[in-house]
């Protein structure tokens, strides 16, 4: 597989473009987390007063292990910020949490990409264990239906990219928004270094997007042209 051209040509570019936005993101958040908020508030402060805002009351705040491990999980109602954000008063810190609490807020409104996502989280996981299986099934027996199954379930992943999309554009949003009109964001330098990092962060889900749909298009051209090449008379 690696000795296809077709297979770099179709993965290549996303590949690259991960390598650009988690360098970019990396460095914009390092940069960022030097830039102190107004009144030296944290990340995890920054949350708690942007869901009391909103009446978010029932939504909790929690440090979790980890590098930009920061996420809201809808079910147990819990908003999880890495200890770099939730101990640190830093513009970079308040950008990430304000994203991560547009979350919550879109999951109270039942915002529809978010809850479609929420929803086919399980049937992706299933999808991606068992698509290589019956992709592979299908060559050995040469029984294309069994291998066409499984690149349709390939594409359950591309399928997730692209919603994850509209979902993580909205939350850096609302976060902007948010933290300017509860003024823990002011001052051009400070919405600038918001913009900046909430940006970088969207260029590993559009990266996410491109990859995702870069093998998906391999395993269809693999089948397709083998396919033709089967079908060669002799």
């Amino acid at each position: 597989m690696f000795e296809d051209p077709l297979f770099w040509i179709c993965v290549l570019p996303g590949m690259l473009l991960g390598l650009y936005a988690q360098s970019r993101i990396k460095r914009n958040v390092a940069y960022y987390s030097q830039v102190r908020t107004g009144g030296g508030i944290t990340g995890a402060q920054v949350a708690r007063r942007l869901l009391d805002a909103k009446g978010l009351h029932d939504v909790a705040v929690e440090s979790t292990p980890g590098i930009l491990s920061d996420h809201y999980d809808p079910r147990a109602k819990v908003l999880r910020l890495s200890q770099n954000v939730y101990f640190t008063p830093s513009v970079a810190a308040a950008g990430i949490a304000a994203h991560e609490t547009g979350h919550a807020l879109q999951d109270a409104e039942d915002y529809t990409p978010m809850e479609a996502r929420t929803y086919i989280v399980p049937f992706v996981q299933l999808a991606s264990q068992v698509a290589p299986w019956l992709f592979v099934a299908g060559l050995v027996l040469q029984m294309n239906a069994i291998t066409w199954t499984g690149v349709v379930l390939f594409g359950a992943s591309f399928v997730f990219a692209l919603i994850t999309l509209p979902v993580e554009f909205d939350a850096s949003r609302r976060a902007k928004k948010l933290l300017v009109s509860q003024g823990i964001i002011q001052g051009e330098d400070q919405i600038e270094g918001v913009d900046h990092v909430l940006d970088a962060a969207a260029w590993t889900y559009v990266a996410a997007a491109v990859s995702a749909i870069g093998v998906w298009l391999f395993y269809v051209f693999v089948l397709l042209f083998r396919g033709r090449g089967s079908a060669a008379p002799r």
